[in-house]
């Protein structure tokens, strides 16, 4: 017995749910390399700072 097509066929919820986690995994991965670059630029802006100075 196949599942009626829509919204309830089991191959369309594993997709939404595929879907769901693949754009979480996103949102979660880019606020990390977000923060990566952020904390990198300033990294290079106090070493900068510090050639500057001497």
């Amino acid at each position: 017995m196949t599942p009626p097509p829509g919204l309830y066929s089991g191959t369309s919820t594993l997709a939404l749910v595929a879907r769901a986690s693949a754009f979480s995994f996103g949102l979660v991965y880019g606020s990390m390399k977000l923060k990566y670059l952020k904390g990198k630029v300033k990294s290079q802006k106090k070493a900068e700072e510090k050639a500057a100075h001497h």
